[in-house]
This record gives C-alpha cells, sequence and structure tokens, in this order.
C-alpha cells in the first residue's frame, strides 16, 4: 500500500455521518489507497465519541459496531512505547503518537490544534480537502 496515514476522530466521525462529505471522500481513498494507523487510545476515543448522546440521531442501530470494527480492522495497530507532549491540546497528543511510532507520513485532521503543527517531525498534518488534492 501507498502512504501510512493517521486519520482523526473528527474525519472518522465525519464520515460515518455523511459518507459523502469531504471528510467520508477523505476516509474512503484512505481505506482503498493508504495504510490507516490506530492506537488503542485512538480508537476508543472515537468508539467513545460516537456513543456521546448528541450524535445519538445518527447512529442507526447495528451500524456502530461494524464501522468502530471496520476501522479497527482495516487499520495497522501501533503501540504506543512513549508519550509525546507537543500540542497545545494534550488530549490531541495521541495522534501525533501514532504517527511518529507508526512512521507516517500524514495525519488527516480537521482540527486547529494539529494542523497548527504541520509539519511535525516531518510528518505532513493535512485536512481532508488537502489529501483529497494529493495524488
Amino acid at each position: 500500500m501507498g502512504q501510512r496515514l493517521v486519520i482523526d476522530t473528527n474525519v472518522y466521525v465525519s464520515f460515518f455521518i455523511r459518507s459523502n462529505s469531504g471528510a467520508g471522500r477523505a476516509v474512503t481513498k484512505a481505506w482503498q489507497q493508504a495504510t490507516t494507523l490506530v492506537s488503542l487510545e485512538t480508537w476508543t476515543e472515537l468508539r467513545l465519541v460516537l456513543s456521546r448522546p448528541r450524535f445519538a440521531r445518527y447512529v442507526r442501530p447495528g451500524l456502530l459496531n461494524p464501522f468502530l470494527s471496520q476501522v479497527w480492522i482495516v487499520a495497522e495497530q501501533i503501540p504506543i512505547l512513549s508519550s509525546i507532549r507537543a500540542c497545545r491540546d494534550p488530549k490531541d497528543d495521541k495522534f501525533l503518537e501514532v504517527a511518529v511510532h507508526g512512521r507516517a507520513d500524514a495525519i488527516v485532521t480537521g482540527d486547529k490544534d494539529l494542523l497548527a503543527l504541520h509539519p511535525f517531525r516531518g510528518i505532513a498534518i493535512l485536512t481532508p480537502a488537502e489529501y483529497l488534492q494529493r495524488e
């Protein structure tokens, strides 16, 4: 496979809610053309976010668990061996950890705190639109 990518929770949530959104198309492209990277911490955050009451109207019964399983199964699971403290929002450091430990080429995110770090240790930090524009 081509690039190694970390996909932020906000991008996966957008894909889950509207698969034809820009973020949704970015996830589809990543699943078709790249190796996605995930850690237990980033996957757990996705599960917790999609379980929040404000997303209940978007979560049709029977779809959440298969989606979460797909995110986990298609991704390479990255063990986090050391912590990174670099983002102005410490909750976002987990994505930097996956990227560094997983030797990622890029992080795809809509999070301004992560985007402000572009590039981070040689890893591109891209919006879904920027990722879609890349070959």
